[in-house]
């Protein structure tokens, strides 16, 4: 599918600034650092959270563990078969079980993912707390799930898309919403 870029949103600036913002507000409420972890949703969410542990780790001098959820096994918009023999990315190599869980995604919007996403936690343990950071937050809730950490909120149609573009995949950092061409026979 073809699509047409209709607007720049974010450069890597305003996303490090965001970002930045954000991490202090995550510091403001946590105040036993020890007892956080960050889990990043694959695949964005992951280098979203990586990003998050060094800024903390800059700021605090604490180095805070971050782990990958692969959110495919635990949706339920996708059919069961073969979905467990993709989601093979989730890595969290320490307990969650009474931690604080930061959970980081790149766009939040009808929530599905997220909620996957504490099914998954919920099966490897009982966290303390989950408290949700998300770079874009464009609406179209189909679950009654909300996020802590806001670094935009994006009104948008559900015909466009939001494309987070970061320099770990991408090689540039940038966020962009884009919509569907129709392509001409």
């Amino acid at each position: 599918m073809q699509q047409k870029i209709k607007a720049s949103v974010m450069d890597a600036t305003g996303i490090r600034r965001v970002l930045q913002r954000m991490v202090t507000e995550i510091l403001e409420r946590n105040r036993n650092l020890k007892n956080l972890v960050i889990i990043g949703i694959w695949t964005r969410g992951t280098y979203l959270g990586k990003r998050v542990a060094k800024l903390i780790k800059e700021m605090e001098d604490i180095d805070l563990p971050v782990g990958v959820m692969d959110t495919t096994r635990y949706r339920d918009d996708f059919s069961k078969t073969g979905a467990s023999s993709r989601a093979h990315r989730t890595k969290i190599p320490f307990t969650i079980s009474k931690k604080d869980v930061i959970l980081v995604d790149d766009v939040l919007m009808t929530g599905r993912t997220i909620r996957a996403a504490m099914d998954g936690l919920f099966h490897l343990g009982r966290p303390q707390t989950i408290q949700l950071m998300v770079l874009i937050d464009r609406g179209h809730r189909e679950l009654p799930l909300r996020a802590d950490y806001i670094g935009k909120s994006l009104p948008t149609s559900r015909r466009e898309m939001v494309q987070v573009h970061l320099k770990e995949i991408d090689g540039r950092d940038e966020v962009l919403i884009a919509e569907p061409v129709a392509l001409r026979k």
